[in-house]
């Protein structure tokens, strides 16, 4: 591929770090989300409420949808997402959380996390 056909791609990486003061609220959400999704079959749907009811971070990955973020700008078209959740420990004060530090490239991709629209 060439230089002129590869700069049409731009990979954009967002980083944020959600406080969940609400917890019912989130899961409650991602629940009635699964409720909704009528292409999804029985058996995933079974195993997607026991998730999002054991963890947050998973409701949290059932109502995040990266398409979302783009859907409305003009001019572009998403050609793959991926996206995870993990709970974590913050502390806003620590050199590791500093949101000016530049990221180095990934160090590699889950494959599970992987969702293309």
């Amino acid at each position: 591929m060439s230089t002129s056909e590869s700069s049409q791609y731009v990979r954009l990486r967002v980083d944020l770090v959600l406080e969940v003061p609400e917890p019912e609220a989130l899961t409650g959400a991602a629940l009635e989300r699964i409720a909704a999704d009528e292409f999804m079959p029985d058996e995933e749907r079974s195993h997607a409420e026991a998730a999002v009811r054991e963890d947050e971070a998973e409701a949290l990955a059932y109502l995040v949808d990266p398409f979302d973020l783009i859907a409305e700008v003009p001019g572009v078209e998403l050609a793959q997402a991926s996206w995870s959740t993990e709970p974590v420990e913050y502390d806003p004060d620590s050199m590791e959380w500093d949101a000016g530090e530049e990221d180095g490239p990934l160090e590699h991709e889950d494959a599970d996390t992987r969702r293309e629209p």
